[in-house]
């Protein structure tokens, strides 16, 4: 296909070769955002920046990768693969070298907003280069490995960081970040990846729907980060919702009366598809147990990256296995059953998290954490499968749609998951919080036992029993915050867990009518993908 490279027989080192390079490409790709999710906080202290600002660091990275994806397929198929790799990557070269130099928050700001753009073409390069070390019957599991690796990245983000913060200096992860971009560029000059067709891709209406829908796609992104830091009543967050629909809006329109559209308008809405959609995003909102609710919990009961290194690694290896098993398992005659599976482990995991107290630790969630991480993967290869099959088997021009519509799933769902289990965390806290205050009187010999216990901490630096008695409410008050957080979160990790049950009972009850009626929902796009792979080799 234009702008895929060429997939010809190679011998076993090279294909090695291409292997190793395609696993540096994936986690490269996935580490310029698991780096900064880890490490948000670090980072937002060391540049002195509010809550409001280190949101927009986020924000940055999801408006630029969200609908990245379809712009770079038609970049590859008119200028090459070759160009693509190195305008890309000499580019975030560039900007990491410019934050070792200039530490700003404007720098920051534009080293995540490159890291989207980078991720998203790194993403595509991993695949390329794994399905070249792939045998012929195997080559679209080297999509699904690429896919997955950059969602291995986010745990690994949590085991390599303390190592990278030994000293409490961010300069180790620009250094990090340099060095991985450095090893990216020099590998894919050593072994290059075979050449591809051009062709003249781009039309002029492409880039007015383009300037139209990211900076649409950019504000809905900016919206949902920003919703529960600054809380959803703020009213510019309404003036940039009502810009976004108006944008992304105007976009649609262009493209639904266009003869040769970037985005197949038609195609997108038909009930195939939309159902399609509706299970990317759901499962990516009920994956926010993890990204959000474990890692939020851990958080509130004080725990930071060194004590998270062991939970990182337990999810990273789960993640892997569900890589391995998505891979294995894959039958193109029944891709919704892994799906339906995923969704009952993500239901069992939440639920065991759903009892957390204030002596839960890291050790306590690597069952429940490793079977979302495992779920989050497992799941995966199948809905990448049918969303590439519905799309091939309606021509090559329906890759780009089904690129954007694929990215724009995972990304704002990730983000609307986020959102949807903040709002409910603060608002539930401030609620168990009221409810905790009721029943504690000032009176209470026990409340007053525990007010002097933890200002009897302070018996040594503070002679006057009142300042240690006002101390000792002050720290009261901490611990009756904490309580009613870890309450929030219980009642977050059950409510995933009946997301989850919804779905399962959705989906499920989908998957045995299908069975018992005998029906492949994708046996017309496998029959025309065959045909028009029996036309090509004639």
């Amino acid at each position: 296909m234009p702008g895929s490279p060429a997939t010809p027989d190679h011998p076993p080192l090279r294909r090695a070769g291409y292997f190793a390079i395609g696993l540096l490409l994936g986690v490269t790709g996935g580490l310029s955002n698991g780096l900064l999710a880890a490490n948000l906080p670090q980072i937002q202290g060391a540049l002195g920046l509010t809550s409001v600002e280190a949101g927009w660091l986020t924000a940055a990275y999801s408006m630029t990768s969200v609908c990245m994806s379809m712009l770079l397929i038609k970049f590859r198929q008119q200028f090459g693969l070759q160009r693509f790799i190195r305008i890309f990557l000499l580019g975030f070269l560039a900007v990491t070298i410019l934050q070792l130099f200039v530490r700003s928050y404007g720098v920051e700001l534009l080293v995540r907003a490159a890291s989207g753009v980078v991720s998203s073409g790194l993403t595509t390069l991993c695949f390329f280069y794994i399905m070249q070390a792939m045998p012929p019957a195997a080559r679209l599991s080297g999509m699904i490995i690429g896919f997955g690796l950059a969602q291995v990245a986010l745990p690994l983000a949590r085991v390599i960081s303390p190592l990278l913060l030994t000293n409490g200096d961010i300069q180790n992860l620009f250094l990090f970040e340099l060095g991985l971009t450095l090893m990216c560029l020099g590998c894919v000059a050593l072994l290059r990846l075979p050449p591809s067709e051009r062709i003249q891709a781009f039309e002029k209406l492409d880039f007015l729907t383009f300037a139209l829908f990211a900076p649409g796609m950019a504000l809905l992104c900016a919206v949902l980060v920003q919703g529960r830091i600054v809380w959803w009543s703020t009213q510019w967050l309404g003036l940039a919702l009502a810009a976004a629909i108006l944008l992304i809006g105007a976009a649609m329109l262009i493209e639904h009366n266009r003869a040769n559209p970037l985005l197949n308008t038609r195609w997108m809405r038909s009930r195939n598809i939309l159902r399609f959609a509706g299970v990317a995003v759901a499962m990516r909102v009920l994956l926010s147990e993890q990204s959000y609710g474990s890692i939020g919990l851990l958080t509130v009961l004080g725990m930071g990256n060194d004590q998270l290194v062991t939970l990182g690694l337990v999810m990273t290896l789960a993640s892997i296995a569900g890589i391995i098993a998505g891979v294995l398992l894959l039958n193109p005659k029944d891709l919704l059953w892994p799906v339906v599976a995923s969704v009952v482990i993500i239901a069992v995991g939440s639920f065991m998290d759903a009892d957390a107290t204030n002596l839960t630790r890291p050790g306590n969630l690597y069952i429940s954490q490793a079977l979302i991480a495992f779920a989050a993967l497992f799941f995966m290869g199948p809905v990448v499968m049918v969303g590439i099959f519905r799309a091939i088997s309606n021509g090559p021009s329906h890759l780009v749609s089904f690129s954007a519509l694929f990215g724009i799933s995972q990304t704002l769902g990730g983000l609307a998951g986020t959102a949807l289990l903040g709002s409910i965390q603060i608002m539930r806290e401030r609620l168990h919080s009221q409810e905790i205050v009721q029943t504690l009187a000032a009176t209470d010999p026990l409340v007053i036992g525990r007010i002097q216990t933890l200002g009897a901490a302070y018996g040594r630096i503070l002679g006057d029993p009142a300042l240690r008695q006002s101390e000792g409410a002050v720290l009261f008050s901490q611990q009756v915050a904490r309580e009613a957080n870890i309450l929030a979160f219980n009642d977050i990790f059950a409510l995933i867990g009946w997301l989850a049950v919804a779905v399962f009972i959705w989906l499920g009850g989908r998957w045995v009518y299908l069975r018992i009626r005998g029906i492949n929902p994708l046996a017309e796009d496998m029959a025309a993908m065959q045909a028009m792979r029996a036309r090509t080799m004639q």
